[in-house]
């Protein structure tokens, strides 16, 4: 390329840069400048990395950064960054949503390095889309611990937040991560969002019970995203029940207004439908 045709060079500094979490076609124009433009990569995994910039024709030198990485290698990417351009990846996805990179920003920070972040993929977001579970609120809780009883204590520390809740899963931990939801929180909609923007897509809703009865005759693979619904609304009188059927028929028919309200709080389904059709007709 020559010098009249060489892009112009990014301002030094940081650059987190969001990368595909499946199809490569969700790859962002802006990513692909920087990526461009960039002096470094910072990336989990050169192999990963170097295989999307190889897709996008692009040559870059890679410095690895991840979990295991030492303060020495921070010291070396925030030195850099002074008169460098640094873009920080990680394998897929937004860097820093369960991922490292947050020890980078904070020292970046403090040495009042330029810091820019790019939007882009992010599993949790896809997952939290297509679940149809409620949007309006929800908690990204990362990944549940491995072992049994932290597992549970974990879930119970987070029952009682009115929110959906979004967690990170492997394959191999699904059907456990769903029966300690069954345990702790029963009687919740549950989602089950895998192979997100890739061919063979899933996105799975249903009961804990059910969904784990599924994935133990049909195992899954890969990294999923766990969603599990807000908690029933509190109902202590007809009252409640009343301004939840109002808000449920103003979208609905009298018996999905019921179905709905009884699934929300366990209520008698056939007494909410003869109480929907009253306030209809009031």
């Amino acid at each position: 390329m020559s010098h009249e045709n060489a892009p112009e060079p990014l301002t030094p500094g940081l650059y987190i840069v969001a990368t595909p979490i499946g199809n490569l076609g969700d790859v962002t124009i802006r990513a692909v400048d920087v990526l461009t433009r960039c002096d470094v990569v910072a990336c989990e995994d050169s192999r990963v990395t170097g295989k999307l910039l190889k897709h996008l024709g692009i040559h870059k030198q890679l410095i690895r950064y991840n979990d295991h990485s030492d303060e020495k290698t921070r010291s070396k990417l925030i030195s850099a960054m002074r008169d460098q351009a640094v873009a920080l990846v990680s394998d897929a996805g937004t860097p820093l949503i369960s991922d490292p990179g947050y020890r980078l920003v904070q020292d970046a920070r403090s040495a009042d390095i330029t810091i820019t972040s790019l939007p882009g993929a992010c599993a949790a977001v896809v997952g939290l889309t297509l679940s149809g579970l409620p949007n309006d609120r929800f908690m990204f809780a990362g990944f549940l611990p491995t072992k049994e009883q932290a597992r549970l204590a974990a879930l119970e520390s987070v029952k009682s937040i009115d929110a959906t809740l979004v967690f990170y899963e492997t394959g191999p931990r699904l059907v456990k991560a769903l029966d300690a939801i069954q345990t702790v929180l029963p009687g919740r909609e549950v989602s089950v969002a895998r192979e997100l923007t890739k061919l063979f897509e899933e996105c799975r809703t249903g009961s804990p019970e059910e969904l784990a009865d599924h994935y133990r005759m049909e195992p899954p693979k890969g990294e999923i995203v766990l969603l599990v619904g807000p908690p029933a609304p509190e109902v202590t009188s007809p009252q409640d029940a009343d301004a939840l059927l109002k808000l449920a028929l103003e979208v609905d028919k009298p018996s999905q207004a019921a179905g709905k309200v009884a699934k929300e709080t366990g209520l008698d389904r056939k007494t909410l439908y003869a109480r929907a059709l009253e306030l209809r007709n009031e």
